[in-house]
């Protein structure tokens, strides 16, 4: 399932992952683990070293087959509901304090900006 994270947190430039924003407000919320497919996934531009701009900024929750019940989509979808009431209070994203060389989307390290 996508999650169109930049309809949710238009504020949010490209440039402070919004799909990696919601992705943590989810854990936060209700610890549903989801992952950015957006900017932060694209990464960097191999020539200038630039963040590259996605087109899209989604969250996805992968939902496997015959594995969940009703009561685990309606936490979901309760978890994004609760997010989506408080969304405009999120004025700042998150930076990329440290990256690998390779795969970022999967080992970088972030903190959030400070206002």
């Amino acid at each position: 399932m996508f999650v169109d994270a930049k309809a949710m947190y238009p504020q949010l430039p490209y440039y402070e992952f919004p799909g990696q924003v919601l992705a943590i407000e989810l854990y936060k919320e209700a610890g549903i683990r989801a992952c950015d497919i957006g900017s932060y996934m694209l990464g960097n531009d191999p020539d200038t070293k630039e963040q590259l701009h996605a087109d899209f900024e989604f969250t996805r929750l992968a939902i496997p087959r015959r594995v969940y019940t009703q009561s685990h989509f309606d936490i979901m979808a309760d978890a994004l509901i609760a997010i989506k009431e408080r969304a405009h209070e999120i004025k700042r994203g998150y930076k990329i304090i440290w990256e690998p060389p390779i795969l970022r989307h999967f080992q970088a390290e972030l903190a959030p900006i400070e206002e």
